[in-house]
């Protein structure tokens, strides 16, 4: 991490590094989300794929959706004795692959920060559930 990185993070409460990365990881600059995770953070994606790099969820979200940002509706922080665990809670908008707009998929994503560094994140949503329905197959 960089020395800039580092000293941006010291002032940060957790759920302030948990939106400084979803916003990074949103522009898609995977390279910067990283800045905030702890090297070795396990990401555990939607469908159960695991990542050790936000270039992974990148990768993935790129053949699912032509673009997708995040509406950030809160942060649930729930602080314990060693870390912090921090919801964040929303929706996705963009465009699927073929260019069908979309709003309104739920998500929540689950992070436990520790030393003011992400070191797991777990992510939901409900994108196989529309696509399920875009498809014409009721599950």
């Amino acid at each position: 991490m960089s020395v800039a990185a580092k000293a941006e993070l010291k002032g940060m409460s957790d759920a302030e590094v948990v939106e400084a990365y979803l916003t990074a990881s949103m522009i898609p600059d995977p390279d910067a989300a990283a800045a905030y995770m702890k090297p070795g953070t396990v990401i555990t994606f939607t469908g159960g794929r695991e990542f050790d790099h936000p270039r992974g969820p990148t990768g993935f979200n790129a053949r699912r959706y032509r673009w997708v940002k995040k509406k950030m509706d809160r942060f649930d922080v729930c602080p314990g004795a060693d870390e912090t665990v921090v919801y964040s809670i929303g929706t996705l908008y963009g465009e699927w692959s073929d260019g069908t707009p979309f709003e309104g998929n739920r998500y929540v994503d689950r992070f436990v920060v520790k030393g003011g560094q992400i070191v797991k994140m777990d992510v939901w949503n409900d994108s196989a559930e529309r696509i399920l329905v875009q498809r014409g197959i009721e599950a």
